[in-house]
């Protein structure tokens, strides 16, 4: 979605300023490398907000102004801006040519093409509240169901797939993908829980339910699955203590959870939240396997 949006921005605008904060020294609000354009009309990304970015705004609309071709500041970002981060910026602007908007499009193409993959699995009340709110998340959302009904009430921005068999979408997903399972039936709920476990690469896997329900999967998945672990499965989800059960309260936590598990550093290796066993419950455990014809 970025990709459109970047053309349509330099298709509204003929003069447009790259900027691009080319050296960053102690603190800052985003890393050396971020790059935002700015036209008299417009501004395409961010590099930060606050007083910096104000700044930076008025430097290249002044350029635009005075006809500049090319611009530099060196920008601490201390008491005298306004801004309390510690740290020193080199921000270079230049006027952007023919050559230089192709290079951009290309280049926000390229991150388009490299950002994580999210698959919402069922398309309810709260797998349309999670694609309404990743549509804004640098991921590449996936809304997937069996319902061609549900999947038409979503109006997100993302993209939606009518399936038959959702599992193939997760045995096909790129490593390091999202799955957020939330289905319409609890046997295709455990069904794609396992095979997103199964890969052994997935950034997250989180299943919508309670104490009761993991409890229920983990040994479906000891009987059924040849023991599988579940240790890293994120069950119930969203559950940073609130009991607000509203669909867009808990796509809120839960996306909150997803972002932080794909841009966490690797050499992290604390439990992820739901990752600790809950005591087992006394209700009966599943114990029957879940085939195709068992959901059909």
């Amino acid at each position: 979605m970025a990709t459109c949006d970047f053309i349509t921005f330099l298709s509204r605008h003929d003069r447009i300023v790259e900027v691009c904060l080319t050296d960053v020294r102690g603190s800052s609000p985003r890393e050396a490398g971020t790059m935002m354009y700015v036209a008299p009309g417009g501004i395409y990304g961010t590099i930060g907000g606050g007083q910096l970015e104000y700044m930076v705004i008025d430097h290249a609309r002044a350029m635009l102004k005075r006809g500049d071709i090319k611009g530099d500041m060196d920008v601490p970002l201390g008491p005298e801006i306004g801004q309390c981060c510690g740290g020193r910026v080199q921000v270079s602007l230049k006027l952007m040519g023919a050559a230089d908007r192709a290079v951009s499009q290309a280049g926000i193409e390229t991150e388009d093409k490299a950002l994580p993959h999210v698959y919402v699995m069922g398309a309810g009340h709260v797998g349309r509240a999670l694609a309404d709110l990743f549509q804004h998340m640098p991921v590449k959302c996936i809304l997937i169901d069996q319902r061609a009904e549900e999947l038409g009430l979503s109006g997100a921005k993302v993209e939606t797939r009518l399936t038959p068999l959702p599992e193939a979408d997760i045995a096909n997903a790129p490593a390091g993908s999202a799955f957020i399972v939330l289905t319409h039936d609890h046997a295709l709920d455990f069904l794609l829980s396992s095979a997103a476990l199964e890969r052994g690469d997935a950034a997250y896997v989180g299943l919508i339910g309670s104490k009761t329900k993991r409890a229920k999967f983990k040994n479906w998945c000891k009987t059924e699955c040849d023991g599988l672990s579940i240790d890293t499965l994120i069950c119930p989800i969203g559950a940073g203590g609130s009991r607000d059960k509203r669909p867009s309260v808990i796509a809120a936590q839960v996306v909150a959870e997803v972002i932080t598990a794909l841009t966490s550093e690797p050499a992290e290796t604390s439990a992820p939240l739901g990752a600790i066993e809950p005591p087992e419950e006394g209700d009966p455990m599943v114990r029957q396997k879940t085939s195709r014809k068992d959901r059909v």
